[in-house]
């Protein structure tokens, strides 16, 4: 499948291209810029690849089978509606549209031109939560009572500011969409935030959210990029016993060390023995190794999704269903109440 790539900021540079690059059966064959710096990086990363002025052009010289839309979230949603129109398939970055009532418009364009659309939930492939979900699959935590999952980034510049953007939307996205795809459906959500004003308008930059779940459980988040503080835990509680992880996101920190998962895709993406979480059961308490990240399979996975008329790795159904805990999340850290779905 030959990728477009719109967009060439850190998501573009660094969460995008090389995963398509490392992916099976995938081609990178344009990428969308337009500042002369920006065009400057694509040059020095990927000089075999084309560049366009837009999205527009790509589509018109023809030379790709999807689009990944990767722009600023308020430019996301008439991209993607125009790379639908145009017969592509397309992967959209998180938040993929303002609000679940647009999620869902847009999957609904998407199945009305035939095409597919997805929503790049890269996160569900991190490798601490991969193992957690192999523990759960393979019984030895038993039924899942609660799941606590923290996401603390010491990284304010990368907070997308104004009522657009904020943490919520941001890493919101991901924590949530987690636990979708571990626990299941959602009935009810509560949840704070904190809110700082902005040169770009009133702005959330961290947040607690408590889910409970269809099936009984329930999940607790939290997440800031403005208290100096680097931490990603992960906490199951089962009948059976309980898990803790403390990772690092070594496939992040791998790319921005320069190294690139096409090179060894087979051992990218291992959290290193000293980060593997540990099962304690009433035997004792063992270390777990880590399954493997790799944000390459939403790639290969997209592009068996097409090819055999499957469902993608994550639909925009799904999508759709994160933002609208996204929503309620908001109404109800403004109200102070829960809000059921």
């Amino acid at each position: 499948m030959r990728f477009g790539v719109v967009g060439y900021g850190t998501g573009g540079q660094h969460f995008h291209t090389p995963f398509i690059k490392a992916a099976r059966n995938c081609e990178l064959v344009g990428i969308v810029a337009r500042a002369p710096s920006t065009i400057a990086k694509v040059k020095a990363d990927w000089p075999e690849v084309s560049i366009f002025p837009s999205l527009t052009a790509m589509i018109e010289a023809g030379v790709c089978d999807a689009v990944t839309i990767t722009t600023p979230p308020a430019t996301r949603r008439e991209l993607v509606l125009e790379a639908i129109e145009a017969g592509l398939h397309v992967i959209a970055d998180k938040p993929f549209a303002p609000d679940a009532k647009g999620g869902r418009e847009l999957g609904d364009a998407a199945r009305a031109k035939g095409v597919t659309l997805g929503v790049y939930q890269n996160r569900r492939f991190d490798s601490d939560l991969q193992t957690l979900r192999k523990l759960i699959l393979d019984g030895r935590l038993g039924d899942i009572r609660r799941i606590e999952s923290r996401m603390d980034q010491d990284s304010p510049e990368t907070l997308e500011a104004g009522p657009m953007g904020g943490l919520l939307r941001d890493l919101g996205s991901h924590v949530v969409d987690q636990m979708l795809y571990l626990l299941g459906p959602v009935t009810s959500v509560d949840a704070q935030m904190d809110v700082v004003e902005l040169a770009e308008g009133e702005t959330d930059v961290s947040f607690t959210i408590t889910l409970r779940h269809e099936n009984g459980a329930h999940s607790h988040l939290s997440a800031s990029k403005s208290n100096h503080i680097d931490c990603r835990e992960l906490r199951a509680y089962g009948s059976l016993g309980s898990y803790v992880a403390s990772s690092v996101d070594v496939q992040a920190q791998d790319i921005f060390a320069g190294k690139r998962p096409a090179d060894n895709p087979e051992t990218w993406g291992f959290e290193p023995e000293s980060n593997w979480g540990t099962l304690y059961r009433a035997q004792g308490a063992v270390r777990v190794a880590a399954e493997q990240g790799r944000y390459h399979y939403y790639y290969e996975a997209f592009a068996e999704a097409v090819r055999t008329g499957n469902l993608p790795p994550v639909t925009a159904e799904a999508g759709a269903a994160t933002l609208a805990i996204l929503d309620a999340a908001r109404q109800s850290a403004k109200e102070g109440r829960s809000i059921s779905l």
